[in-house]
């Protein structure tokens, strides 16, 4: 019997609607929440995410400006437009394109952003706060994941979860959000010796690692929620996750397809973050 799977595109298009009238609200009381985005070079694959998300504030009913710098700009040159941004209170949220020119240093750059006004949640004010549950704003990814698992009514208590990839963006902060729930977790990395001998014994499993289609159905407990935060693409063009889904969810109880899984919930995310940052002020 095939896994259900979790459609994330019409999950976040329902998280989206819900938050669609929160922000109407601040609208209405002259607070309209605002996102800026900071893009430095001319990255391809970071034009069509700024896009996206520019294009999912405005179908939201959240203002976005985009502050794009050319490759060879300064560093200080950025962290100046930073500045003036924190100070801006028609500006809730502040988010920066990664990656980042060579000659940036990145945490130099994210920790330049007001605390408040990071709805990225990279912050290392954020990221820290993690590991006692009173962070202001949760890394978009993660929290999207801790949203589908709710909204599928996926037990997380008590539950043995297998947390493959050790990434500041993912792997870490899904692992401190999940202990946050009384889950019993581990992490593993794509090195880990004999990663079957984890996988299997998930019950809620999260891979994390850019490593295309590296978890085959027989490292797959029966029954076990199979989240795939990956997204790589073959040679021929095609897009797929670090989860071999064809096989996989022929063992799986729940399955996240790429794309269309935990893609779209995290731009919802950020769209949360913002409008919760407005509601703040």
């Amino acid at each position: 019997m095939s896994a259900q799977i979790i459609d994330g595109k019409l999950l976040a298009h329902n998280v989206r609607e819900e938050w669609r009238i929160r922000a109407s609200r601040l609208t209405e009381q002259g607070k309209r929440p605002g996102l800026a985005v900071i893009m430095v070079g001319d990255n391809p694959a970071s034009e069509i995410y700024v896009r996206n998300k520019v294009k999912a504030c405005s179908e939201i009913g959240i203002h976005s400006e985009v502050h794009h710098f050319s490759s060879s700009t300064q560093q200080d040159e950025v962290l100046d437009c930073i500045r003036i941004l924190n100070q801006n209170k028609h500006v809730h949220g502040i988010l920066v394109q990664l990656p980042l020119p060579e000659h940036f240093e990145n945490n130099k750059v994210i920790t330049s952003i007001a605390i408040e006004k990071d709805v990225d949640g990279f912050h290392l004010y954020n990221v820290g706060a993690l590991v006692t549950g009173n962070t202001n704003f949760v890394p978009c990814t993660p929290y999207g994941v801790m949203v589908m698992l709710e909204k599928y009514q996926i037990a997380i208590e008590s539950k043995h979860v297998v947390v493959v990839g050790r990434s500041n963006i993912v792997g870490k902060p899904m692992a401190m959000m999940l202990l946050e729930r009384s889950a019993t977790v581990t992490i593993c990395t794509s090195k880990t010796r004999d990663l079957t001998q984890f996988t299997r014994t998930a019950d809620i499993l999260v891979v994390a690692t850019g490593k295309p289609q590296m978890i085959t159905a027989e490292m797959v407990k029966p029954g076990a929620t199979v989240i795939d935060v990956g997204i790589n693409r073959l040679p021929n063009g095609k897009l797929c996750g670090d989860v071999e889904f064809s096989s996989v969810k022929e063992v799986a109880g729940y399955i996240t397809p790429v794309p269309g899984g935990v893609g779209p919930m995290t731009i919802t995310m950020l769209l949360c973050n913002t409008i919760l940052a407005a509601e703040r002020v």
